[in-house]
């Protein structure tokens, strides 16, 4: 029941979800009282697929994350995360505190064996459709291996939501091969052999939206700042747009005029729906909400889950994964964190 709002978001989106999803079951975690005040503002709503399971402790967004680890058994974010363990879930929801959530994913659900590290991935809006960004902020520091290892989830991910053959690069400072630094190059000379997945190269930040590549990777430290410096960029266009189109007559018959393509713009690039980062790599799903996300931006939190578990996501990636890490073994003895 983290996040900003908490209960004042979770629970509403919860329930809008079962109504939308008659096939949907949901594990409600979180404290009591908060759960159960919140449920009475809405009298009317089709609770009987909603369990409530209840926690005393909640996570801090601020928290520690090796602090949480040694106390985490009654925190609403361990019990989820031990429901989806014993398999009386199939996915985690959370807006709560990243790097516990990491942590705690790490130590309950473990890695796919041979993944060194989970990543973070969500799609971004391009100029040709949406692209997928990874890692965005679950590792800072990242080797060549990770970065390898970053390409491969996000191929087979996106593999597994239906895309053929997905474009995979690596974000750099540029395009020429002497450019960038040392575990950019070794990942590169790691990705550019490998066949089975359609690696392209390097692309560079203005290449990001437009769609040259369906997959793009970089480590934690450069991704969370491009994927806030993007949600920042299109509030500032929107208002600004909003603020132009609100001057004098002239402006406001523009306005009247460009409404229907307005709507359409703003409803295609509403961040809302791209909320819902999956942390890769896991034997389990979990879907990492933005800690800012409202009751719709929730929503599209839990509908990410609910295509990650009818992907049967953590199998499709088990089985596919293998060959291609054992390439990584072979070519590099040094291909260990």
């Amino acid at each position: 029941m983290g996040g900003d709002y908490g209960p004042r978001c979770t629970v509403p989106a919860c329930l809008d979800s079962l109504k939308k999803n008659p096939a949907l079951h949901i594990h409600l975690v979180g404290q009591q009282e908060a759960i159960e005040q919140e449920l009475l503002l809405y009298p009317k709503a089709d609770t009987s697929r909603l369990t409530l399971h209840f926690a005393t402790e909640s996570i801090a967004m601020d928290a520690v994350p090796s602090a949480v680890l040694r106390h985490h058994a009654d925190t609403s974010m361990g019990v989820a995360l031990e429901l989806v363990n014993s398999g009386h879930a199939q996915a985690v929801v959370s807006a709560g505190n990243t790097g516990a959530l990491m942590g705690l994913s790490k130590l309950i659900l473990k890695m796919i064996p041979g993944i060194v590290r989970p990543a973070i991935m969500t799609a971004i809006p391009t100029r040709t459709g949406k692209s997928h960004l990874l890692d965005l902020g679950a590792n800072v520091n990242c080797t060549a291996e990770h970065l390898y290892q970053f390409a491969l989830l996000g191929a087979l991910t996106t593999e597994a939501a239906g895309l053929r053959r997905p474009k995979v690069a690596l974000l750099n400072v540029g395009r020429e091969q002497i450019k960038g630094n040392s575990q950019v190059k070794e990942a590169h000379e790691l990705l550019k052999g490998l066949s089975s997945i359609n690696y392209i190269g390097y692309i560079e930040g203005d290449d990001i939206f437009a769609g040259v590549a369906d997959v793009v990777v970089c480590d934690g430290f450069v991704g969370n700042i491009l994927l806030k410096a993007t949600e920042g960029l299109a509030q500032m266009i929107g208002g600004r747009i909003r603020q132009e189109l609100g001057r004098g007559i002239r402006a406001g018959l523009l306005a009247w005029l460009a409404a229907p393509v307005w709507r359409a713009l703003q409803k295609d690039l509403a961040p809302e729906r791209y909320n819902g980062a999956g942390m890769l790599g896991l034997n389990g799903i979990v879907i990492k909400s933005h800690g800012g996300a409202k009751r719709e931006a929730f929503q599209y939190a839990i509908k990410a889950a609910v295509q990650a578990i009818e992907e049967d996501l953590p199998s499709y990636l088990q089985q596919h994964l293998h060959p291609l890490l054992e390439k990584c073994d072979g070519e590099k003895a040094a291909c260990i964190e």
